[in-house]
C-alpha cells in the first residue's frame, strides 16, 4: 500500500478551489470515492490525515474546499468562523459549492463515479446533510457531530442518499430537540437513515485537539472509535 496526496484544483461558485486527494497508488482500476468535508476551519492537516485513513480502507478520498483557494482559518484567528458564517448565511451558495466539490471528487481518475459517498465533521456534517437534502447524486453520507438545522428552502421531494448520523448526546450545538427534529425531517423525506447517539459525549468528539469543556467541545476516544467503526460498516454496505 502506498498512500499519496495530491492537490486538486477545481472551479466553483466564487472562483478557484483547492482540494486534496489521497489515494493508494498500488491499487489499479476505479474504486469508490469518499469526499471528506472539514469542520469550521476548512481544509487542514487533520483532514488530509483523515483522507489518508479513508484511502487505506480501499477508497479514493478527496478533502473538499468550500471556502476557496487561500481561504483558511485557525483557532488562533480573531474570527475563526468567518468563512463558515458566510456560507451559513447563504445556504444556496453552500449547496452550489458542495455540488462543485462533489463533481470534482467524481472526476478523480481513480474514482468510480457511480460509487461516491461523503463524510463530514461539524460544519462538514451539516454539509453532508445539505447534499442529501438537495438531491445530489451520491450514494450516502456520514455526519460526525454535525449541526442539524435545515436550509431555508424546501428539500428535494425524496431524499435518496442513505445517511448515518454519529451524534454526541450532550452536544450543545445539536440538543435532543434538534436531533429528534432531524429524525422527523429525514423520515418525512423518505430517507434511509440511522442516528448513532453516544452517551456522555459532546461536540467535536472525533477531534483529538478539542478541549473546551466549558463549551461542550471535548474529544471522546470511545465515541471516536465507535463512530469510525460505524462509518466503515456503513461504507462497506453502501458500496457493496
Amino acid at each position: 500500500m502506498a498512500i499519496e496526496r495530491r492537490t486538486v484544483m477545481y472551479e466553483g461558485p466564487g472562483g478557484a478551489f483547492e482540494g486534496v486527494a489521497a489515494v493508494d497508488t498500488d491499487w489499479e482500476g476505479p474504486r469508490p470515492g469518499v469526499m471528506v468535508i472539514p469542520n469550521v476551519l476548512g481544509p487542514k492537516e487533520a483532514d488530509y490525515r483523515t483522507a489518508e485513513r479513508v484511502a487505506g480502507l480501499g477508497y479514493a478520498a478527496m478533502v473538499a474546499d468550500l471556502y476557496g483557494e487561500g481561504n483558511r482559518a485557525t483557532r488562533e484567528d480573531e474570527d475563526p468562523a468567518r468563512f463558515m458564517n458566510l456560507l451559513n448565511a447563504d445556504r444556496g451558495l453552500l449547496r452550489d459549492r458542495l455540488l462543485a466539490s462533489l463533481a470534482a471528487t467524481k472526476a478523480l481518475p481513480e474514482v468510480d463515479e457511480a460509487k461516491v459517498a461523503a463524510i463530514g465533521y461539524c460544519f462538514g456534517g451539516k454539509s453532508v446533510l445539505d447534499l442529501a437534502r438537495c438531491g445530489a447524486e451520491f450514494l450516502g453520507g456520514v455526519s460526525f457531530h454535525g449541526v442539524y438545522e435545515p436550509p431555508p428552502f424546501p428539500n428535494v421531494d425524496r431524499i435518496a442518499a442513505k445517511l448515518l448520523v454519529c451524534h454526541g448526546w450532550e452536544d450543545p450545538l445539536a440538543p435532543p430537540d434538534a436531533t429528534v427534529a432531524l429524525a422527523k425531517e429525514l423520515t418525512e423525506g423518505g430517507a434511509d437513515w440511522q442516528i448513532h447517539a453516544y452517551g456522555h459525549t459532546g461536540h467535536g468528539f472525533t477531534d483529538k485537539s478539542a478541549n473546551l469543556p466549558e463549551r461542550g467541545v471535548v474529544y471522546h476516544p470511545d465515541s471516536d472509535r465507535r463512530s469510525w467503526k460505524a462509518m466503515q460498516d456503513f461504507l462497506e454496505e453502501l458500496f457493496a
